[in-house]
């Protein structure tokens, strides 16, 4: 997948810096100071913006997971049904996310900095993401197309499906299963969760 390059902003220039560092070196050898040299400006505006490598990476990551669902969301069919067109976000943002770049190259060099989202606490993508579903799953419930419960549950119960086929579809990939078999899987899965 191609960068995801805002540059309208400042701030969006030094994250565009930083997200180059991490692709080149990875995350344990970009520093502030690196990413300041890379933007082209003073350490002391980095470190006016981020205290630390922390803050900008978490910057860093919200933007660019939040670009990953725009794309899902932009190749959304307006001919299709809401509990099509729902599932097929969260199935294309699966499949953009395993493909990002900048999400391959934390993965395999520094997967300890997922790990934190996965086991201690929601990061700022996953409660937009999940703010975005609930609301389509109220809309829907509230139009017959989905089934009654409650929408907060749901869409926490589907983000936490999709998070197993972000980070460990691949282990279960082999001549025996794709993986779009494995996606149309989570797809099946998905629809008949919801449907009434």
């Amino acid at each position: 997948m191609t960068s995801l390059r805002h540059n309208t902003e400042p701030r969006d220039t030094y994250l565009d810096a930083a997200r180059d560092c991490i692709l080149d070196v990875g995350w344990r050898r970009t520093t502030l100071t690196e990413v300041a040299r890379r933007a082209g400006v003073s350490r002391m505006t980095i470190y006016r913006t981020w205290s630390d490598m922390p803050q900008l990476l978490s910057d860093l990551m919200t933007r660019e997971w939040g670009g990953v669902v725009a794309d899902a969301l932009a190749d959304e069919d307006p001919d299709t049904s809401t509990v099509e067109r729902l599932v097929g976000d969260i199935v294309g943002t699966v499949q953009r996310l395993r493909e990002n770049e900048l999400f391959i190259r934390i993965v395999d060099l520094d997967p300890e900095l997922i790990l934190p989202y996965l086991f201690s606490r929601r990061g700022r993508s996953q409660d937009a993401i999940l703010e975005l579903t609930v609301n389509a799953l109220t809309e829907a419930q509230a139009a017959g197309e989905v089934r009654q419960g409650n929408p907060v549950l749901m869409a926490r119960s589907m983000l936490l499906a999709a998070h197993g086929f972000v980070l460990s579809a691949h282990t279960m990939v082999d001549d025996a299963v794709s993986l779009d078999e494995l996606d149309g899987e989570l797809r099946l899965a998905l629809t008949r969760g919801l449907l009434p």
